[in-house]
């Protein structure tokens, strides 16, 4: 068997696309399927449209001698892809991680919904709409549509999919080898005291705001509690004149590897995020054996069972969030339970097992 992957990223292109993508293209062969890379970075030097034309061709002429092209995304390479595959009549399979409608509709044209109350609109903004129908379109036409968790599933299905069609493969935890010891993170960091950690793009949907007034209300009580802030966004400037005078310190964009020993060296990790498809920081912090309390949306349920891995807290609640950190800083025997609980719930979520579903999910089309 031979595939086209047709992938919007690549490495050195950073992201997750780029890694499942190497992923493919370095193990797949050892699986008897060869592995034909198309990243997007070949056509961006073109204006927009002339590009998508341009990879609709390339992705013609490389499907010559393939049996399946698959697309890792339902709308930059998605729909050329699918095009391609149409007219020279090869199987088609598309992975969607997310709302691409939604994300764009948030990011720049003034939607303000999560996705959950999003999809229930019955029209939306002219471009928005046009990005809808672009993503139906590739997901009702593919032979099989690959998601990484149930909740996404559930997605594609209120686009009008056949559930017939929806296959859920769970991403592969990302590797923690190297990381370091715990305690000499903690001395290089200087990490002195309780230390709470959240991760993510610096945007409303994110809940920044409820995790400083947490902190602030731990403070309240006595505990003494600092919290640290990875990530960029538009909110950077607003959240950093509000967290004046309260112990927050603001760490940026980091690197991977820094973001990791950051982690690992933290008592808790904090996601308060209003959307999660399939979060891999929340695996990341259960393989390195950091406490997580996470809201109580998207995929974070089937990562975390609450009271055994982790804590769910309902979306932007303050009181429960700050009751959450609270218990996840003190409790004992919660910790020691949710690092050991973790760390083997984290090690399910194999490479071995993503490639093998994979595998045999190609070879069913």
């Amino acid at each position: 068997m031979k595939i086209l992957v047709a992938t919007g990223l690549y490495p050195p292109e950073g992201g997750g696309p780029a890694t499942y993508a190497k992923v493919l293209f370095d193990e797949l062969p050892k699986e008897g399927i060869e592995t034909v890379i198309l990243p997007f970075s070949r056509v961006r030097k073109y204006i927009p449209g002339v590009r998508h034309i341009v990879y609709f061709f390339l992705c013609l002429k490389l499907s010559k001698g393939v049996d399946i092209i698959y697309a890792l995304d339902p709308v930059s390479v998605g729909l050329p892809a699918s095009i391609a595959a149409f007219f020279s009549k090869k199987k088609f399979a598309v992975k969607i991680v997310g709302d691409y409608a939604w994300e764009q509709g948030m990011q720049r044209f003034g939607a303000t919904e999560l996705l959950d109350d999003f999809l229930k609109e019955e029209s939306y903004s002219f471009f928005v709409q046009i990005l809808r129908n672009v993503e139906t379109f590739v997901a009702t036409r593919a032979d099989r549509v690959v998601v990484p968790s149930e909740y996404l599933k559930r997605v594609i299905i209120s686009w009008g999919v056949d559930k017939n069609t929806i296959s859920v493969i769970y991403n592969a935890a990302p590797s923690v080898e190297g990381v370091g010891n715990k305690n000499v993170l903690r001395g290089l960091l200087k990490y002195h005291g309780k230390y709470v950690i959240t991760i993510a793009r610096l945007v409303p949907c994110k809940g920044i705001t409820e995790v400083i007034d947490a902190i602030s209300d731990m403070e309240k009580t006595g505990l003494d509690v600092q919290l640290l802030v990875v990530g960029e966004g538009p909110e950077r400037e607003r959240l950093e004149k509000y967290s004046e005078g309260k112990k927050v310190t603001f760490a940026g964009r980091l690197d991977h590897d820094i973001t990791l020993a950051y982690l690992k060296a933290a008592d808790v990790l904090v996601l308060n995020s209003g959307y999660e498809g399939f979060s891999h920081l929340l695996l990341e912090a259960q393989a390195v054996g950091t406490p997580t309390v996470a809201s109580n949306v998207g995929g974070n349920p089937e990562l975390i069972t609450h009271g055994k891995n982790g804590l769910l807290v309902k979306y932007k609640d303050t009181k429960a969030i700050t009751k959450a950190i609270t218990r996840a800083l003190t409790d004992e025997s919660f910790r020691r339970s949710a690092k050991d609980i973790g760390r083997r719930r984290a090690a399910k979520f194999s490479k071995e097992r993503m490639l093998r579903e994979t595998k045999e999910l190609l070879e069913s089309l």
